[in-house]
C-alpha cells in the first residue's frame, strides 16, 4: 500500500509540523504533542480540550480556534493520548474559569482523561467532563464499554465552543455538551477497510463486493456485512437505525460525514438520499454539513449523525467559528 509518508514511526510528528507551518494562528507543541489556539488562556472563558488518537483528521486539533476547542491532544495513530498531554492542554487553556474535557467513548480515552482531571485539579484546575457516546450501531465493541463516539464529537464541540466564546460559566457549557450527546445519535459504514501506517495494508478482510454497516472509526466490526447497496438503500438502513433509537420532537442538524476515502461526489449524492429520507420519516433539518470530519485514515464509507436542536442549540450551532477545519461567521 503506498503511502505519503517517511516513516510510520514519525507519521504523527510530521503531521503537527506540517499543522503548525499552515496554522500559525494555533500553537503546536510536536515534542509534547499539545495543539492550543494562540491567545490561550482567554480571560474569563471556559476553557475546552479533547483529544484522541491520530487518523481522525480534522478530529480534534483541525477543531482548535475561536469558537470551538481551545486545545487538542493528538495520540499516536488509533491510540488515545497520554494523561500528561491533557495535563500540559488543560494548564495552557485555564483562564481560571474552569476547563470541560469532551471525551469520546472508547477505553483508553475514558482512563486517561479521567486520570489528567484528577491530576489537573490537584494542580488548581477545575475540571468538569462530558462523554460522548452517540454511536447506535453496536454496544460494548472492540475498544469501547457501551457506545462509542463518533460524529457527535463536532456537535459537542462546536455547540460547546460557542458557550465558552460567549463567556457562559462551566456549569452551563457542561450542560449544553451533554444536552447535545443526548440528542445526538450516529450510525456508520465501511465501503474498505483501513490502513494504518504501521501495517500498511488493510487491517481487516473486506472482500469485493461487500460492504460493514455500522463500522468504528477505527474499523471495529459493525451490525452485519452484506453485499453492496445502493447509496438510497444505505441512506435508509442508517437514518431508519438512527431514528429507531431517537424520535426528535425538534429539527435535527445532519452530519454526512466522509470517513477518508470517499469523494465529495459521492458524499453529496448519499446526502440527497439522506435528505430524502429524513423527509419521507417527517423529520425537519435545520442545518447540513457534509464533508471529511470524523475520519478512519483511508477507509472509503461515510456515517450520518443526527442532532435534535431547541433555538439554543440551533443559535449556538450557526455561532461564528474559525479553525482548520470549521470556519463561517468570522
Amino acid at each position: 500500500m503506498k503511502m505519503l509518508i517517511n516513516v510510520p514511526e514519525t507519521v504523527v510528528a510530521d503531521a503537527l509540523r506540517g499543522m503548525a507551518a499552515a496554522h500559525p494562528e494555533l500553537t503546536v507543541d510536536v515534542e509534547n504533542r499539545v495543539v492550543v489556539r494562540k491567545d490561550a488562556p482567554v480571560a474569563g472563558k471556559v476553557g475546552l480540550v479533547s483529544g484522541g488518537g491520530s487518523g481522525h483528521e480534522p478530529l480534534h486539533g483541525g477543531f482548535v480556534g475561536p469558537g470551538m476547542l481551545s486545545a487538542a491532544c493528538p495520540g499516536e495513530v488509533f491510540t488515545s493520548p497520554v494523561p500528561d498531554q491533557m495535563v500540559r492542554a488543560a494548564a495552557a487553556v485555564d483562564s481560571g474559569a474552569g476547563v470541560l474535557f469532551i471525551v469520546k467513548n472508547y477505553t483508553g480515552d475514558v482512563l486517561n482523561f479521567d486520570m489528567a482531571a484528577e491530576l489537573a485539579e490537584d494542580e488548581g484546575v477545575q475540571v468538569a467532563k462530558v462523554l460522548v457516546n452517540d454511536d447506535v450501531a453496536v454496544t460494548d465493541s472492540l475498544y469501547t464499554a457501551g457506545r462509542r463516539g463518533t460524529g457527535a464529537t463536532l456537535f459537542v464541540e462546536k455547540i460547546a465552543g460557542a458557550a465558552a466564546e460567549e463567556g457562559q460559566p462551566l456549569e452551563r457549557v457542561e450542560a449544553l455538551a451533554k444536552q447535545v450527546n443526548e440528542n445526538s445519535r450516529s450510525f456508520g459504514v465501511a465501503l474498505s477497510a483501513v490502513t494504518t501506517p504501521a501495517k500498511g495494508s488493510p487491517t481487516f478482510d473486506l472482500p469485493a463486493g461487500e460492504l460493514e454497516l455500522g463500522i468504528g472509526i477505527h474499523g471495529e466490526p459493525g451490525r452485519e456485512r452484506r453485499a453492496m447497496m445502493t447509496s438510497g438503500e444505505i441512506a435508509e438502513f442508517a437514518v431508519g437505525a438512527i431514528l429507531d433509537d431517537l424520535t426528535p420532537r425538534n429539527p435535527v442538524l445532519v452530519l454526512v460525514n466522509g470517513m477518508g476515502a470517499t469523494p465529495l461526489l459521492e458524499l453529496y449524492g448519499f446526502n440527497a438520499e439522506v435528505q430524502r429520507v429524513l423527509g419521507e420519516r417527517g423529520v425537519p433539518v435545520a442545518r447540513v454539513l457534509v464533508g471529511n470530519y470524523v475520519t478512519s485514515l483511508d477507509m472509503a464509507g461515510a456515517s450520518v449523525t443526527l442532532c435534535q436542536v431547541d433555538e439554543e442549540l440551533w443559535r449556538l450551532w450557526d455561532a461564528p467559528v474559525s479553525t482548520p477545519g470549521l470556519r463561517w461567521g468570522m
